[in-house]
């Protein structure tokens, strides 16, 4: 590597230690902080409605969903059909308080961020048991049983009256230092808050794959019987891997309880699991960029499709639903549009780009 690590235009490693650098130039870790800043002070230079910011939300809290999809299909290889449900784990935990203690509960109210915790350990408990399953199965049938634990999941909460059979139950307001955070202030405090849960996970996830426990997705990924070979068990990777991404999919749900206020049946279905699968598929599977850029593009798409529709229906007649056909239609298009010409999904143009700024002005 260049001496001067501001004029360095590209990466030639020596030891190991270099290669495991977060940042290998001081220009990259100089953006990534600009960058970041700018994540910060956006909303307070440039505010914006309720219903707009809600929407930034919901982008930060699939981005936190996909990451833990990422590691157990993009990194390991292993398919899940089932990530919405893991994701109403971590919402069901935070309502299943609510519903034992009330909602506006002390432990609810101020103690939100062991709650959110909490709700993720127990969505990685049940990735685990759902993970388990992989020590003998693989591909179609191992997606076959995550799907089976998608639809046992929403018969469990459509029957039993302790989750009130699939309708809303409420979530109260939570506390800050300065007080109880009110309904005009409601969706930028969780903004910065999902954002923050985004950095320090975002910052875990390019971590571990840079420990023998991140390598040894991929190696069973690429050949689980090599890996076998060289001292891995890939039985107890497959369950971890599970795991893991039942832990991000349990964060994920609570911070969609809360942000939401409440938590109803109708946010973890099999449709949102395809989605969550899009999401991965469309940013980039195996690549840690990928999961952010997959829900920027997907939850982008769905508000120019609702703009659409909106303006198309002044001129169409009503009886054509124009709304419920184009937002599929699209969705689906994207998708296969991706997986013919992309596979490899938008963190490959995010490669490209970066790898051409990294060497220039040398062309090789």
């Amino acid at each position: 590597m260049s001496a001067n690590s501001w004029l360095a235009t590209g990466n030639f490693h020596t030891t190991y230690r270099q290669e495991q650098k977060t940042f290998f130039t001081s220009l990259d870790r100089s953006v990534f902080t600009l960058f970041l800043l700018i994540l910060f002070i956006w909303p307070l230079l440039f505010p914006l409605s309720n219903k707009y910011m809600l929407v930034v939300d919901n982008i930060l809290i699939a981005i936190v969903a996909v990451m833990g999809l990422n590691l157990v299909t993009g990194f390991a290889g292993l398919i899940s059909i089932g990530h919405a449900a893991f994701v109403g784990i971590g919402a069901y935990t935070i309502a299943s308080f609510c519903r034992t203690i009330g909602d506006s509960h002390i432990i609810v109210t101020h103690f939100w961020p062991v709650l959110i915790l909490i709700s993720g350990f127990v969505g990685a408990a049940f990735g685990a048991l759902v993970g388990l399953p992989a020590l003998r199965l693989k591909h179609l049938y191992l997606a076959i049983a995550t799907l089976s634990f998608q639809m046992i999941f929403q018969w469990v909460i459509n029957f039993m009256t302790f989750f009130n059979q699939g309708q809303t139950i409420f979530v109260g307001r939570v506390f800050w230092f300065t007080g109880k955070v009110g309904r005009k202030d409601h969706y930028l405090f969780w903004y910065y808050i999902i954002l923050v849960i985004v950095v320090l996970l975002g910052f875990g996830v390019r971590n571990l794959l840079k420990t023998r426990y991140g390598r040894s997705l991929v190696a069973v990924r690429d050949n689980d019987r090599a890996a076998d070979a060289m001292g891995i068990n890939p039985g107890l990777t497959k369950v971890y891997a599970f795991a893991l991404a039942g832990f991000f999919a349990g964060v994920a749900g609570a911070l969609h309880a809360y942000l939401y206020r409440g938590v109803g049946f109708e946010s973890f279905t099999l449709h949102e699991s395809i989605s969550y699968l899009a999401m991965a598929i469309v940013g980039g599977l195996g690549t840690l960029n990928g999961s952010f850029w997959g829900p920027v593009a997907i939850k982008f798409l769905d508000l120019q499709v609702e703009h659409l529709s909106e303006a198309a229906g002044q001129y169409l007649p009503s009886s054509m639903n124009l709304a419920t056909a184009l937002k599929p239609f699209s969705f689906g298009l994207v998708i296969v549009l991706f997986l013919m010409f992309e596979p490899r999904g938008i963190a490959n143009w995010w490669r490209i780009a970066k790898s051409y700024t990294k060497l220039w002005p040398f062309r090789y």
